[in-house]
């Protein structure tokens, strides 16, 4: 079982071993994502928060992968920026956002990261066809290394954002010319409609996904539950099985046979003294 969590490149709270990097490094991922438990994971490999390059010195990387190599079943998963926007009519940003996600992919191939996970965004008045095509625009500009995949991932569908419904990500991967995957986030899925919060409801919606979008596609799930109800279009995350979607609904999303060698990446909250490490385990305890 392939299950980690989202985790920091920040020297804070990392452990007191006296090999481990005395500053922010990529590879404080690592001992971060073993501490926790976690044998795959995510990372920002600058803050999500602001357009910045990566700058991943060629010491830092050589690090991270043997470090990675060594500890890790894999894979890791690169987040873009929030401020990427592949659907936006305007000029400036879309070309802020392929600049970025250039960026992105190149700092993936340098650290051996097989993926890159980024939100469509928001069409802002452009129509659900025209954000899709920007979408498809966008992306085919980049020069995406070999080793390197680019997903798309499932969106809440708040305001003009896409990728609420598995149509808006088949759109995409079909009329692009990239080779693209998608990364599925449960609680993303939940508030724009897709029931997880029973078997039959999970049954459902992965086939509903296979015929739409194909489950060969399905490279990663964002593993979360909701402090928000199905179709509510509202993004908040809550605690495995604690949330709208329950212990029921992961239960059976965790155990969906189609399901068993897909990558979890855990972006739980860290509350009433529960983190990354408790929510592992809990996913590990539900695991049949």
């Amino acid at each position: 079982m392939r299950v980690g969590a989202h985790v920091s490149m920040s020297s804070s709270k990392v452990s007191s071993d006296p090999e481990k990097p005395p500053h922010d490094n990529i590879a404080n991922a690592v001992f971060r994502q073993v501490a926790f438990g976690g044998n795959c994971g995510q990372i920002f490999t600058h803050s999500p928060q602001v357009w910045q390059n990566p700058d991943i010195s060629d010491e830092e990387a050589a690090l991270f992968k043997e470090q990675t190599d060594s500890e890790l079943s894999g894979p890791w998963v690169i987040h873009s920026s929030y401020l990427v926007n592949l659907c936006t009519p305007k000029d400036g940003l879309r070309q802020k956002s392929v600049d970025s996600m250039q960026e992105e992919v190149d700092a993936a191939a340098q650290l051996d990261i097989e993926y890159v996970n980024v939100h469509l965004g928001a069409h802002t008045g452009a129509g659900v066809e025209g954000g899709l095509e920007n979408a498809v625009s966008a992306l085919s500009e980049l020069d995406i290394p070999e080793s390197v995949t680019v997903l798309i991932e499932s969106d809440a569908g708040s305001g003009t954002k896409l990728g609420g419904d598995f149509e808006h990500l088949a759109y995409v991967l079909e009329h692009s010319d990239q080779n693209l995957d998608i990364c599925l986030d449960t609680a993303h899925a939940f508030a724009a409609g897709y029931d997880l919060s029973t078997e039959e409801g999970v049954y459902e919606t992965i086939e509903e996904l296979d015929e739409i979008v194909g489950l060969e596609h399905l490279k990663c799930v964002h593993l979360n539950d909701s402090k928000h109800a199905c179709g509510t279009n509202k993004d908040e995350h809550a605690l495995i099985g604690e949330g709208l979607i329950g212990e029921d609904g992961m239960r059976a999303f965790i155990n969906h046979p189609d399901l068993a060698d897909v990558p979890l990446v855990l972006e739980t909250p860290t509350e009433d003294g529960k983190g990354f490490e408790w929510n592992i385990n809990r996913v590990k305890e539900l695991r049949n």
